[in-house]
């Protein structure tokens, strides 16, 4: 297969995988089993261009947001979820985002630096998914029960924001686990039972982790030989396949997930995870 269609498909998977709770590392592994080892940069990269198809979708929130940060009324600012935010909370949700990233940041150069990371192999990825999935039906339990008992809250507290950082950085050891499933669903057990308010919190704090882990990795790479052996036509064309497939794939679940449980999702990940351990010989 063409090196520039094979870099094609692997955004297109990512775009679709990156926000959807299924695991977008996990697939792009599998998938580059068949369509050829990429580099980290060249993975991370397409990881960014999906996350800039969430800039252009909360680009009046994000607005909101950093307006809040610069101390200006941020109230009139668009707000996805249609409750009336007070300056004040703006500042707070603003600051939230920045703690969740920060403990994100910081465990997670800390985990690189040990070398905290499964095995890059279809087994544990497997594992991933399938636990994953236990992982999602269990939250989705507890939070229906306390939305019934409770009603809808869409509040992220303090806890909320770092215990979203926890997940992320958990997700980024255990290939297959899901960023989006990992922050989504433990704000679902941490007490937001409003699906969408969770989901937006997990997709705006994934912002400026992705740009920041982009970072890391050009810092990485600038100057050494890798740099010259990337096949920098490649990862454009995987990160703006990636960008575009990321956007549609958005829209739809954030339409979705006004009506419908996440447990589709948990099925999916079961019948990945059992085909891969069952068709997939041990080690690869």
């Amino acid at each position: 297969m063409p090196d520039l269609l094979a870099a094609l498909l692997l955004g297109i998977i990512e775009g679709v995988t990156e926000f959807l709770p299924i695991s977008s590392t996990g697939h792009l592994l599998i998938a580059q089993h068949w369509l050829g080892q990429r580099s980290d940069l060249f993975n991370v990269a397409v990881q960014c261009g999906a996350i800039l198809a969430v800039v252009v979708i909360y680009r009046q929130r994000l607005l909101g947001l950093l307006m809040a940060f610069a101390g200006r009324d941020a109230s009139a600012g668009y707000d996805p979820l249609g409750i009336d935010i007070t300056p004040a909370q703006w500042r707070e949700y603003a600051y939230k985002l920045g703690v969740a990233f920060g403990v994100t940041a910081v465990l997670g150069v800390i985990a690189k630096q040990m070398g905290f990371q499964l095995p890059e192999t279809v087994t544990p990825v497997a594992w991933a998914l399938i636990i994953g999935g236990v992982w999602m039906l269990v939250a989705e339990h507890f939070a229906t029960r306390r939305a019934r008992a409770l009603g809808e809250r869409s509040h992220i507290t303090w806890t909320v924001a770092v215990l979203v950082g926890l997940a992320q950085v958990v997700a980024g050891i255990f290939p297959g686990t899901s960023r989006s499933a990992a922050t989504i669903f433990v704000a679902l057990l941490a007490g937001v039972t409003h699906r969408p308010a969770a989901t937006e919190f997990a997709f705006l704090v994934g912002i400026p982790t992705m740009f920041a882990a982009t970072a890391y990795e050009l810092m990485a790479i600038a100057g050494t030989p890798a740099a010259a052996q990337e096949d920098w036509l490649a990862l454009v064309v995987a990160t703006i396949a990636s960008g575009i497939t990321a956007f549609i794939a958005v829209k739809w679940l954030l339409s979705y997930i006004q009506t419908h449980r996440f447990t589709a999702f948990a099925i999916y990940r079961f019948i990945v995870g059992g085909a891969l351990l069952l068709l997939v010989p041990a080690g690869q």
